[in-house]
């Protein structure tokens, strides 16, 4: 399988003026634990996760004064939607990251992540137990 295969096509992108309490309500609302920040200005594309927010509010951060462009991930690795899942879950683990952007040239197209990964291959592995031997 691939990425292309297992990701969510639907991306929330943000810009890097967001503040974290925004950030949060847009996650939240979709259900997902990453948003893509675009900065066309600054750093390009990054990402900001669930953590980055959580680590804020952790370190007793107001979310409605802390903007994603603080706390945005900028040397994101991305992936590309031929990779094979065993390669976005090698680079996850080496990166100790749980999101991966996927870009199609330089246009982001989706994010996967580690729920993803987990879906696609417990959903493999169910049809290879429902084939007769």
């Amino acid at each position: 399988m691939h990425v292309k295969d297992a990701m969510s096509t639907v991306v929330l992108t943000i810009g890097p003026a967001h503040t974290l309490r925004q950030a949060a309500q847009l996650m939240a609302a979709r259900r997902i634990g990453a948003a893509v920040v675009l900065d066309n200005d600054n750093s390009g594309i990054g990402i900001l996760t669930e953590r980055d927010i959580l680590n804020s509010l952790g370190a007793g951060e107001n979310p409605d004064r802390e903007t994603a462009q603080t706390h945005t991930t900028s040397d994101v690795v991305f992936a590309a939607p031929d990779w094979t899942l065993d390669d976005a879950a090698d680079a996850m683990v080496r990166g100790g990251f749980r999101h991966l952007i996927v870009l199609d040239g330089h246009e982001p197209v989706g994010v996967v992540s580690v729920r993803d990964i987990i879906r696609c291959r417990s959903a493999a592995t169910e049809r290879a137990r429902a084939v007769p031997a």
